[in-house]
């Protein structure tokens, strides 16, 4: 057994290797707590629980996106009686989540997740809002 040496200094520098980035993340005083969003002053219950939300909030928009493009229906009911239109514009970004900088985007770059798409055709209200005033200003001629 010569190669004991050997063999405990290789599973030393293997396991140093591998706890590498937590030994650094530790020694530079990150963490890997979630970002703080800022909640809806407006609204004080979402069409769904928080919970379901968290996980699921895909899942229920393109739920919503199936009943409004194919089915027509256009009006969702929860399970406590409550109705909201199927508008990721006018319910989620208007009436809750007013700002999508400030809500949907630090999570969606906590959670590396690349788009959303539903920006590909669902406009900030926002943004379309600030891009409405700056095209009605008049430009001035030198």
């Amino acid at each position: 057994m010569r190669d004991q040496g050997i063999i405990y200094a290789g599973l030393v520098l293997f396991l140093g290797v591998i706890t590498l980035p937590i030994t650094y993340n530790l020694a530079a005083g990150n963490t890997s707590r979630p970002p703080e969003v800022k909640l809806p002053v407006n609204s004080k219950q979402c069409v769904a629980p928080v919970e379901y939300m968290r996980v699921s909030h895909m899942r229920l928009l393109l739920n919503w996106r199936e009943s409004v493009v194919r089915n027509g229906v256009r009006t969702y009911r929860t399970l406590d009686g409550r109705t909201f239109d199927m508008s990721l514009t006018r319910t989620c970004l208007e009436q809750c989540h007013t700002n999508k900088a400030e809500f949907c985007d630090r999570c969606h770059n906590y959670m590396a997740v690349k788009g959303p798409y539903c920006m590909d055709c669902h406009v900030d209200p926002k943004l379309a809002a600030t891009a409405v005033a700056s095209a009605a200003k008049p430009e001035a001629q030198p």
